[in-house]
């Protein structure tokens, strides 16, 4: 009878956790996912391939979006966005560059140059059939702690990109986003570098175990533990927008959902935490969003507008 019991209560809380939880349903495309006329068309530059000298042994390809008011006559903002082989595509389910050009067009954001680039493949030459498909590097690049695709993104693909455009250093105009492993990685470059980027669109975050390495020395840490870290370091002044959805993976990795759920709370104990000892410096700024959505970036495509609009809100 107690081996059934326990179970039970258990169940009964995991019920009641998510009881207290809005979960969003029926969710669609949105108008700012097509053209529309009246708008002005930005340009999607590329592929371009680059070899990183941070990261070295690989190739990426990358993408620009030029949005049609920017003139270079003052910097204009950034999104840089991961995963850029899936975010491009014209019909997929992200379409960033299109969301983009609707709400430049409505000033829901402001003038902003996309860069949209693919995880490393390690080779001499890109692999021009994977399509959508991961490059081999993606998990050692995306899941990892450390800071080192974070310099790749600031030391060489910023400054590759400014040799042509007038990008802002101003890091409260500076958003990087992805799915997946791809909005871990987003995160972790605000975590490192929060003077560099402030604003992190995360769907379907792999706040899991991917990268965790406990048999390496040292210990290679993973997502698990970033609420950790979170409920421990000094706040970050990084503002958030965070998706999951409630049927999203759980496997050896962990369980994305509640991964998820374990980052905001450490967020909003950091807070409060901080408000109650009357610390001073900046608050996490987040918006957490649960839909009904499994691992795919349906939802993630269909919440972008909205979540775009929000990290530039003031």
């Amino acid at each position: 009878m107690r081996i059934i019991i326990i179970p039970l209560l258990l169940l009964l809380s995991t019920f009641t956790l998510f009881g207290q939880l809005s979960i969003r349903k029926n969710l669609e495309l949105t108008p700012d996912h097509f053209p529309q006329e009246g708008v002005p068309k930005g340009e999607l530059k590329g592929p371009f391939e680059f070899h990183s000298k941070i990261i070295e042994g690989t190739v990426r390809l990358y993408w620009l979006f030029i949005p049609a008011q920017y003139d270079g006559s003052e910097p204009a903002s950034v999104l840089v966005f991961q995963d850029g082989n899936r975010a491009t595509i014209p019909e997929g389910s992200l379409r960033v560059p299109q969301v983009m050009e609707n709400l430049i067009a409505k000033g829901d954001i402001p003038v902003t140059i996309g860069i949209f680039i693919t995880p490393g493949n390690r080779s001499e030459k890109y692999p021009m059939d994977l399509g959508p498909k991961n490059p081999n590097n993606r998990a050692r690049e995306y899941d990892v702690m450390d800071n080192r695709y974070a310099r790749f993104i600031i030391e060489e693909m910023l400054p590759e990109v400014g040799k042509q455009y007038n990008l802002t250093d101003d890091p409260e105009q500076r958003a990087i986003g992805g799915t997946s492993s791809g909005a871990i990685a987003a995160f972790t470059v605000a975590w490192h570098f929060p003077d560099m980027f402030r604003k992190v669109y995360s769907s379907i975050g792999s706040y899991v175990s991917i990268g965790f390495r406990p048999h390496e020395e040292p210990i290679k840490l993973g997502g698990q533990d970033y609420p950790a870290l979170i409920r421990r370091e000094p706040i970050r002044p990084i503002k958030i927008y965070i998706q999951d959805g409630i049927n999203d993976l759980s496997n050896r990795w962990g369980n994305w959902f509640l991964a998820n759920q374990q980052m905001v709370s450490a967020m909003e104990y950091a807070n409060a935490n901080a408000d109650e000892s009357q610390t001073g410096g900046p608050r996490y700024q987040l918006q957490a969003v649960w839909t009904d959505g499994e691992h795919n970036d349906k939802h993630p495509g269909m919440l972008l507008p909205e979540g775009l609009r929000w990290l530039w809100q003031d």
